[in-house]
């Protein structure tokens, strides 16, 4: 046995001692599967989109069953992160994964859409914790100075989930049904627990607290109120309607008072101060900007597949591999990269660039693009989220005080998927306008228009294809032009990332991590609260 596999282990009752290799090893074995569970969602679920809503209700409703999921994930993230620094991480992170489990079941067992958009919210509430308590154990564990290395471990997990994710979503689609989709995480959350409650060793820190119920209240109803003015704008309502310019008021008004409400709250849910803290507020910010254009445009990619090109549900997901090759290249990348030289704002810089690169890109598809120019534009978009996304949370990490260490993950990610909800809603909003207005355009008469427009909303590939030939063209160059205008309409956010990813100030990478800081802060003058084993 190795000089380093020999060294005392973390002691449980003070947590003073910092893991060895094999023990931080052995915590992410526990950690990484819930981080599987989360990452096979994505890739899943977007391969089995135009079926489920060809299946439950339309095209309509497409941005509703991720936005549903991204909303209450963004809700509670916050408060994952202000619970686990006053409790623990452990218990909260299983926590995520038995109410992950419960909105699957419920979501496998959907009889309509409304049903499926409001078991996709529960399963969100546990998909909220998955990421952010995996994120703020790893900085726990492991020093920013070293955490590079073990990015690869975490980029395998999105290597195998996509891979193994359209495969396995797209044969279960296409061979059984879409709900077993949702029914396959319920194996992998059982063992995921199993295993969590045998290796992961943690800390337990005890101190007073008050949550801040309200202000947890008053961010989920801004965020509601926001998401529903992107949704309805233009589509439902026109932009000049009372209904939108209510909404507008109270999505400022819900803003204004949750900034009150966190001025004046004891255990703020998201501590104002955080933002005093230059690499936090342009991490969040920049955090919040790529999750804007990831989930807001990229998850129609399936869609272009599946309906323009007319491919199954499993061979759709496998030909999008290369983009989520391209996320775990650049993470894994950037992440060894960042062990040595210990420098990581560059990483940020350039992956905005070949992001916003990279979506103008994808607006250059047609319906007869040859794959493999396809793969490489999505390789590139792929590469830009990857050495953006991983490298802001470590920046956050590192720049934080160690007492605030899982609340201000918990914020960065809140940011992403805010942005995120955002950005769904805003871009099928765009799908939607652009699409109507290029089929009346494609199909030349009201009839073309109305039997065209009834087959895509409420559609499945399957059924589209069914169309006459006409009528089928003219939905393919109709899509094909409206996912043409999503694409542009990412690149000047993508634009803006680029501005902040140049304001990111570098700050040496600590060489200790979070708990060892913690009893380091502990026996200086500032009061840690003690520690006690999970």
């Amino acid at each position: 046995m190795d000089k380093e596999s020999k060294a005392e282990p973390l002691d449980q009752t003070h947590g003073s001692t910092p893991l060895t290799h094999r023990q931080i090893l052995l915590a992410l074995s526990g950690l990484l599967l819930g981080m599987l569970l989360a990452a096979l969602d994505q890739t899943i679920v977007s391969t089995a989109l135009p079926t489920i809503v060809g299946d439950l209700g339309g095209l309509q409703h497409l941005s509703w069953v991720v936005t549903a999921y991204l909303l209450s994930s963004t809700a509670v993230t916050p408060l994952y992160g202000k619970i686990s620094d006053l409790y623990g991480r452990k218990a909260l992170f299983q926590f995520a994964i038995v109410i992950f489990l419960v909105g699957s079941v419920l979501s496998g067992l959907s009889q309509n859409m409304g049903e499926l958009i409001a078991f996709r919210a529960i399963q969100g509430v546990g998909g909220g914790g998955l990421f952010a308590m995996v994120l703020s154990i790893i900085g726990d564990i492991v020093p920013p100075r070293e955490r590079g290395k073990y990015q690869g471990y975490t980029g395998a997990v999105f290597a195998s989930a996509s891979v193994f994710g359209p495969l396995v979503g797209g044969f279960l689609t296409d061979q059984i049904s879409w709900r077993w989709i949702f029914y396959v995480n319920v194996p992998i959350g059982i063992f995921a627990l199993v295993v969590t409650s045998y290796v992961l060793k943690l800390p337990v820190r005890r101190m007073p607290h008050k949550i801040d119920f309200l202000g947890s209240g008053l961010i989920t109803a801004a965020v509601t109120t926001a998401l529903l003015l992107t949704v309805w704008g233009g589509v439902t309502y026109s932009w000049t309607s009372p209904m939108i310019i209510s909404l507008a008021a109270a999505t400022i008004a819900l803003t204004l008072a949750f900034i009150f409400q966190e001025n004046r709250a004891p255990e703020p849910i998201l501590p104002l101060r955080l933002f005093k803290d230059k690499v936090f507020s342009v991490s969040s910010s920049i955090g919040f900007l790529s999750g804007f254009a990831l989930f807001g445009a990229v998850i129609f990619l399936p869609e272009y597949m599946q309906i323009v090109r007319g491919v199954s549900a499993t061979r759709s997901g496998l030909m999008l591999i290369p983009l989520t090759l391209g996320i775990v290249l650049g993470s894994v990348g950037s992440g060894q990269i960042i062990t040595r030289v210990g420098k990581y704002k560059i990483f940020p810089i350039i992956g905005s660039i070949l992001l916003a690169s990279g979506f103008y890109l994808l607006s250059l598809f047609e319906a007869n693009t040859q794959y493999w120019i396809e793969s490489i534009y999505m390789t590139i978009t792929g590469l830009g989220l990857g050495l953006s996304v991983q490298v802001i949370i470590l920046a956050t990490q590192n720049s934080v005080d160690i007492k605030d260490l899982g609340t201000a993950t918990s914020a960065v990610t809140f940011f992403r998927t805010m942005g995120g909800a955002i950005g769904t809603s805003f871009f099928g909003n765009i799908l939607i306008n652009r699409l109507s207005f290029n089929l009346a355009r494609t199909m030349g008469s009201a009839a073309g228009t109305s039997s065209a427009t009834a087959a895509v909303m409420g559609g499945s590939p399957a059924q589209l294809a069914k169309l006459p030939t006409r009528i089928h063209i003219g939905v393919i160059d109709a899509f094909v032009k409206s996912l043409h205008v999503v694409f542009l309409w990412a690149i000047p956010f993508s634009a803006i990332a680029i501005a902040l990813a140049l304001m990111l100030p570098e700050k040496p990478l600590r060489s200790i991590a979070g708990i060892a800081g913690a009893k380091s802060n502990e026996n200086s003058k500032e009061h840690i609260p003690f520690l006690i084993s999970e």
